[in-house]
């Protein structure tokens, strides 16, 4: 595979409500270009989603990031399982010895992972096996925060949101971006799913909901209502 140019930064966003306070952390990883994200909060506590790092540079770059700012991961956790969200879970998971919290369905596309990894030119680690599954509703906790599952199956089969309804944030990984929705044409993607995830369970959710894909900047559901070719107006 041709190597692509390759650029990771960090962006912060702090995200306040009167009880609580999250700071939303976004990397950009590997040359597909994935955001992960680290959530953590005023407990020190923090969390992994979808850890895209690839090279010894991103795994460093993430990991001194962590180091400066004293967090104490606890999870990994996949929106989805596809190869280029979790390179960096089985170096994650061996450095600070935590758990992977995922969807079920998802589960044949980890058991595949290295294989699918030399399709696009990637040495994928074995990853780690999912510790605990993730299903719509329940809660997935870290320090003094709370944020609630919700399936969104289409891109593929065990795809989640974690969503926060007191800070009005959704992580959506590669389910609604931008301007755009997901693609459908990986193993287990429906778009017909895909379609009904997002009208039935992403837009009610509200106009003020801020959306963090899997890739490219931020949208809220406002403004996808508004002007996303693939939803009804």
């Amino acid at each position: 595979m041709a190597i692509l140019f390759l650029f990771l930064y960090s962006r912060e966003k702090l995200i306040l409500n009167f009880s609580a306070m999250i700071k939303l952390h976004t990397f950009i990883f590997n040359p597909f270009q994935e955001n992960t994200f680290v959530l953590a909060d005023s407990s020190g506590e923090c969390i992994i989603i979808d850890a895209g790092c690839y090279s010894e540079e991103e795994k460093h770059h993430l990991t001194d990031f962590l180091s400066l700012k004293n967090y104490r991961p606890v999870k990994l956790v996949n929106t989805h399982c596809h190869v280029d969200h979790l390179l960096g879970n089985a170096y994650l998971h061996e450095k600070y010895q935590i758990p992977l919290e995922a969807g079920q369905a998802d589960e044949f596309l980890l058991e595949n992972a290295v294989e699918h990894g030399k399709m696009f030119g990637f040495h994928v680690e074995t990853p780690p096996a999912i510790s605990r599954y993730l299903s719509e509703g329940e809660e997935l906790r870290f320090g003094e925060s709370v944020l609630r599952i919700i399936e969104l199956p289409g891109h593929s089969p065990g795809s989640i949101g974690l969503f926060s309804p007191e800070q009005k944030f959704l992580i959506a990984g590669d389910v609604l971006f931008q301007g755009s929705i997901g693609r459908t044409d990986l193993p287990g993607g429906d778009f017909n799913i895909l379609i009904n995830s997002i009208e039935g369970r992403i837009i009610p959710l509200g106009d003020d909901v801020t959306v963090w894909p899997g890739h490219g900047p931020s949208t809220t559901i406002e403004q996808e209502k508004k002007h996303n070719p693939f939803l009804k107006k």
